[in-house]
C-alpha cells in the first residue's frame, strides 16, 4: 500500500509502507519532517496531520477535539495505516527547517558583536592570527633542459616564499591528483594554500593565483537552530552569515528523545545524516553561493555545540550521556577532518570541537564562556545560555562554575498547548490591559500575520502580565473573570490570546492551567540553577555585578518581565546584557584565532561542572522557585502584583 504526504507550499511525497506502519515513522522515513516535540509519545499534540482520503486507525487524544476529528485531523504519533491514504501536512509543521535564512551583513548589528568579540579578545592578549598561508607562487615552465617533476617544483618554490627557513613541505593526496592540471591551466602561476605549523607547511589547496582568500567556517549546532559564519581568517571579515531549523527535530524537541531514537536500529545514521546531509551541506552551499567562493575553500571548522549534538554530529554512541553515571564519549576530542564527515569543505580541513564539560553542558558553553570575557575579568559575572536547555554559568577570573537546568522544551513552545517557535505567527510580546483585560501582541511576521502560537518570550510576557494583572494568582490558577477568561468542563480555566475567527489556522489561541504550571516549572528550574550555583560558592544574587544572557529565546526577552515571575534574579535592570548567540561567537573566534583555541580549551579545564540532581538541597530550592514570583517574597521586592 500506499502514502502520499501532501506538503502545504511543497510538493507531494509518497512512500510504500505495510498495513500497521505509523504515520510519524512513515513521514520521518520519507524524509518529510512533521514536527514531534515528544518524539511521537503523544504527549504534545503537535504532530497534527489532516487525513484527506484512505483508511488509517487512531487512537483518540485530548489534542484533537471531536470536531477536529470529524474535520480529518490526527495525530500521526497515534495513527496507524490501514489501506492507501493521502494526508496533508501543515505547513507549521514542517516550515521550520526548510526555511533557510541569510543575513544582512551591510547591517551594522550583524556584524558588531563579531567585531566587540575580536576587539576584547585582542585587548586581553589573545593574537587573533593563525597558523593559514595563502602562497603566490610564479614557477618556471619545465623545459627539456628543466625536468624537475611538479611537486619538487612546487616544493622548491613553497621553501623559498615561506616566512620560515627550510619548511618541510607536505602534499596530501587531494593536492596531488590536482597538481598537474592546476600547474599548466594557469602557466605555472598558483597559489597554495596550507597550514605551516611547526616548521612543515601542508598543501591544503592549490588553486588559480588571485585566489587567494583562506575561509574558515564557525557553526553553533542548538537542539533546534544551527547558524553559521563564513570568515576571511586572515582579516577576520565576516563573508556570509545564515541559519535553519536543525533536521534532526523531527526526532524530538529535546536531547533526550534523540538519544533514545538514536538507539534504535539505524537511529544513529539518521540523526547524523539529520544534521549533516539535511542541514549543515545546505547551509554550507548556501553561504558558499552568497560570498562567491567554492567550498574547497573552507580550511577550518569550528563547531560549538551541547555534548549530545556532538555526539550525533559524529556518529559515536549518546546513550551512555543521558543514563547514570552520565559519562560521554569524549570532552574534548582532536584530529576529526571535514572529510570524515563528509562535510563540504576542503577534505582535510580540520574540524574543532569546542570541549565539553558535562553530560549537559557541552562547547556551545564553553565557546560562550570564551565570548563573554568572563575568564578574563574581575567582576563576578552570571552567564546564562537560554534555549531548548538551560545553561549557567557564573564566575570571573578566579573561578568559573557551571551547571545545567532541566527546564524541558518549554522556551521553543515545547510542553505549551498552543506553543510554537519563533517563526512567522508565533507571538512574541503581550501586554494586557488590567481593566478590560484585552491583550495587546507582537507576532512574527510582515504586517497583518495572524497568530498562530505562542513562542517562548511570548509565553513569558503574558504569565508575567496575568500575573501583574491579578488574573492568575502565584499559583498560576485563574483568579478573575471576564471575556479573555474560559473555563472547560473540569473547570480548568484559560486566558483566550485570539480566537478561532480571529487566529491563522482557525483554532483558537490561549493558554491554560496547565501551560502555565508547566512554564512555571521550567522557570522555576532556571532560578533555582541559578541559586544553588551561587549558593556553592556562598554567594547571592547581590554578589552579582553582570549578568549576561544568550541564546535564541533570549533576543526578546523582555527581562524586567522574567524578574517579575521570578525566572531571573532580581538585580538592577542595569546589569543585563543580551550578548546574541555567544556559542557562534566563541566558534567565530576559535576560526580565526589559534590562540582563541588554546584558550577555550583551557576555560573548559579550568570550569567545574556542577550536578543539581545530587547537589544537597537542590531540589528544595526547586520546589520554592516553582510560585510566582517565588514562595520567599524577599527574593524579589520589585516583583510586585499591582
Amino acid at each position: 500500500m500506499k502514502v502520499t504526504f501532501q506538503i502545504e507550499g511543497g510538493s507531494p511525497v509518497e512512500i510504500e509502507c505495510n498495513a500497521g506502519d505509523n504515520l510519524l515513522e512513515l513521514a520521518r522515513r520519507a524524509n518529510v519532517a512533521i514536527d514531534a516535540p515528544c518524539s511521537g509519545n503523544g504527549s504534545c499534540g503537535k504532530c497534527r496531520v489532516k487525513l484527506v482520503e484512505g483508511e488509517v486507525e487512531t487512537i483518540p487524544s485530548r489534542h484533537i477535539t471531536d470536531e477536529e476529528y470529524e474535520a480529518g485531523w490526527r495525530l500521526s504519533c497515534n495513527t496507524k495505516v490501514i489501506g492507501d491514504c493521502t494526508v496533508f501536512v501543515p505547513d507549521i509543521a514542517s516550515a521550520y527547517q526548510r526555511r533557510m535564512k541569510t543575513a544582512d551583513l551591510s547591517s551594522p548589528e550583524e556584524v558588531a558583536i563579531f567585531e566587540n568579540a575580536k576587539k576584547e579578545m585582542q585587548e586581553s592578549g589573545l593574537p587573533f592570527d593563525n597558523c593559514y598561508e595563502a602562497i603566490q607562487l610564479e614557477l618556471s615552465a619545465p623545459t627539456e633542459d628543466d625536468t624537475m617533476p611538479d611537486n619538487e617544483r612546487l616544493t622548491w618554490g613553497l621553501q623559498a616564499a615561506l616566512p620560515v627557513d627550510d619548511a618541510t613541505i607536505r602534499i596530501p593526496y587531494g593536492v596531488m591528483v590536482k597538481l598537474a592540471g592546476t600547474l599548466r591551466e594557469n602557466d605555472f602561476r598558483v597559489c597554495v594554500k596550507g597550514e605551516l605549523k611547526d616548521n612543515v607547511f601542508t598543501c591544503m589547496d592549490i588553486c588559480a593565483y588571485d585566489d587567494t582568500k583562506l575561509v574558515g567556517c564557525a557553526i553553533d549546532i542548538g537542539t533546534t537552530t544551527v547558524s553559521m559564519v563564513l570568515v576571511d581568517m586572515a582579516t577576520g571579515e565576516l563573508l556570509a552569515k545564515g541559519s535553519s531549523g536543525n533536521g534532526q527535530i523531527r526526532y524530538g524537541a529535546d536531547v533526550i528523545n534523540r538519544i533514545i531514537e538514536s538507539t534504535r536500529t539505524g537511529g544513529r545514521k539518521k540523526l547524523q545524516d539529520a544534521i549533516i546531509k539535511e542541514t549543515l551541506t545546505p547551509i554550507i552551499a548556501n553561504l558558499c553561493r552568497t560570498a562567491g567562493i567554492k567550498a574547497t575553500s573552507i580550511l577550518r571548522l569550528c563547531i560549538g555545540a551541547n555534548t549530545t549534538m556532538n555526539h550525533l554530529l559524529i556518529g559515536v554512541d549518546a546513550d551512555p550521556v543521558r543514563m547514570d553515571p552520565y559519562i560521554p564519549s569524549f570532552f574534548a576530542w582532536e584530529g576529526l577532518t571535514a572529510q570524515d564527515l563528509k562535510l563540504p569543505a576542503n577534505p582535510i580541513a580540520p574540524v574543532v570541537i569546542a570541549p565539553n564539560i558535562g553530560s549537559y553542558v557541552g562547547g556551545d558553553i564553553t565557546a560562550g564562556t570564551l565570548a563573554t570575557m568572563m575568564w578574563d575579568k574581575d567582576e563576578m559575572t552570571l552567564f546564562i545560555d537560554l534555549g531548548t536547555n538551560g545553561e549557567i554559568v557564573f564566575g570571573n577570573r578566579d573561578f568559573l562554575m557551571s551547571c545545567a537546568c532541566s527546564a524541558g522544551p518549554a522556551f521553543e513552545g515545547g510542553d505549551i498547548s498552543c506553543g510554537m517557535r519563533a517563526t512567522d505567527g508565533a507571538i512574541e510580546a503581550v501586554t494586557i490591559d488590567k481593566a478590560t483585560m484585552e491583550p495587546t501582541m507582537t507576532i512574527v511576521g510582515e504586517a497583518g500575520q495572524k497568530p498562530v502560537g505562542i513562542c517562548g518570550s511570548g509565553i513569558i510576557d503574558i504569565i508575567s502580565e496575568l500575573f501583574r494583572t491579578g488574573i492568575i494568582n502565584a499559583r498560576g490558577l485563574f483568579a478573575r473573570e471576564g471575556e479573555r477568561v474560559k473555563r472547560d468542563q473540569h473547570g480548568m480555566g484559560r486566558y483566550v490570546l485570539a480566537t478561532a475567527q480571529e487566529s491563522e489556522t482557525g483554532r483558537e489561541v490561549s493558554i491554560n492551567e496547565v501551560d502555565i504550571d508547566n512554564f512555571i516549572r521550567a522557570k522555576g528550574a532556571i532560578y533555582s540553577g541559578i541559586d544553588t550555583l551561587l549558593q556553592s560558592v556562598d554567594m547571592t544574587p547581590d554578589c552579582i555585578d553582570c549578568v549576561m544572557v544568550a541564546g535564541g529565546i533570549g533576543s526578546g526577552i523582555n527581562m524586567k518581565n522574567a524578574i517579575n515571575i521570578g525566572m531571573l534574579p532580581d538585580v538592577e535592570l542595569e546589569k543585563y546584557k543580551y550578548i546574541g548567540n555567544s556559542s557562534l561567537t566563541g566558534a567565530y573566534a576559535m576560526t580565526v584565532s589559534d590562540a582563541a583555541i588554546d584558550k577555550c580549551h583551557e576555560v573548559g579545564a579550568n570550569m567545574t561542572y556542577l550536578e543539581l540532581s545530587t547537589y544537597p538541597g537542590y531540589m528544595d530550592s526547586f520546589v520554592a522557585a516553582c510560585f510566582l514570583p517565588h514562595t520567599d517574597a524577599k527574593l524579589f521586592p520589585n516583583s510586585i502584583q499591582q
